[in-house]
């Protein structure tokens, strides 16, 4: 048995995702009794239990419990978190943009994942939260407590967190009928032929590489994203993002399949750019979000400025190019 590629956390799936090859020895060995041999693997009845539920795939095809394997064969697991028990407040900085009795505007740093998971029990955004104030929705359950949508680990900007079970409610069916807007920067490859435009093309799983999604991919979902060019740098372009539907990496899937990949994107793009603009992660960034508050019924608009590593990317471009719309 032969390590493909190393282990990746999806924070955004929850679960702990590896691919392994067969190698010859291994070959006509029972599936669940090659992967009970895997350190992330505790048991045989563990590994037979993850097949059952579609989370292993052999090229790409699920598989039952008693499937012999062949020399070469590409193994996918994904590995579910244990649900925790309790998540523990810890002293951790907010930058909260507005607060009242209902709801929390706030900005979620680079780096930071929004809620306890595989590999990250602590330092996560909820975590800081139950540390600010007890006075969180539950219907997110003990791990997401107030959560109403999220952003990657490495992505920066706006998120609401609901304070009672009311306005997460209403929260989630305003983002559910799209009439939640959240609009984001991100500093792509290229340039565009037209100044604004719509991508419209379903999301899914990678069938063979789990940890990637894809256009029309496993169990594809409408995904839908509405770009503007504001800025051109050289071979560089400044684009905001609306989102109509939010699905995982939506943003840094669609301009990857219209090949403006995002900029320090190590999971779909170009890798290392051109030029060294500092970046040590995908350069994506929720700067504005606009919702209906759940009580008053006020329209709400947040704008959240580019955090100083992105606005120091995004300087030394200026410096180099920069070509007037």
């Amino acid at each position: 048995m032969h390590l493909e590629e190393r282990g990746t956390f999806n924070e955004e799936r929850e679960t702990f995702e590896f691919s392994l090859v067969v190698e010859p020895e291994d070959s006509g060995q029972r599936i669940d009794v090659l992967l009970s041999k895997n350190p992330e693997i505790t048991s045989r009845s563990f590994a037979q239990n993850l097949i059952e539920k579609g989370l292993v795939l052999i090229d790409g095809k699920e598989v039952g419990k008693n499937y012999r394997l062949k020399a070469g064969q590409m193994i996918d697991v994904a590995i579910p978190p244990p649900e925790p028990t309790e998540v523990k407040p810890e002293s951790i900085p907010l930058d909260i943009k507005y607060e009242d009795d209902d709801l929390i505007v706030l900005s979620k740093p680079a780096g930071m994942v929004v809620h306890p998971t595989y590999g990250h029990a602590t330092g996560t955004l909820v975590n800081a939260l139950l540390a600010h104030t007890p006075e969180l929705s539950g219907i997110g359950g003990v791990v997401r407590p107030g959560i109403i949508h999220r952003l990657d680990k490495d992505t920066s900007g706006l998120m609401i967190v609901a304070k009672n079970d009311f306005s997460h409610q209403a929260l989630s069916q305003e983002l559910k009928d799209r009439k939640i807007k959240r609009t984001y920067l991100t500093l792509v490859h290229g340039r565009f032929k037209e100044k604004e435009g719509t991508v419209n093309a379903p999301i899914g799983r990678s069938p063979k590489f789990r940890q990637k999604m894809v256009v029309m991919g496993t169990a594809a979902r409408e995904a839908v994203s509405r770009y503007h060019v504001l800025a051109v740098y050289d071979d560089y372009s400044l684009v905001s993002v609306s989102l109509e539907t939010g699905r995982t990496h939506q943003i840094r899937v669609h301009m990857k399949y219209i090949n403006h990949p995002v900029v320090g994107d190590q999971l779909y793009g170009f890798g290392k750019s051109k030029r060294d603009l500092g970046l040590d992660r995908q350069f994506l960034h929720a700067y504005k979000l606009e919702f209906t508050h759940p009580k008053t019924g006020k329209k709400m608009v947040f704008e959240d400025k580019l955090p100083p590593d992105l606005q120091k990317a995004l300087d030394r471009l200026k410096k180099m190019y920069l070509e007037e719309l």
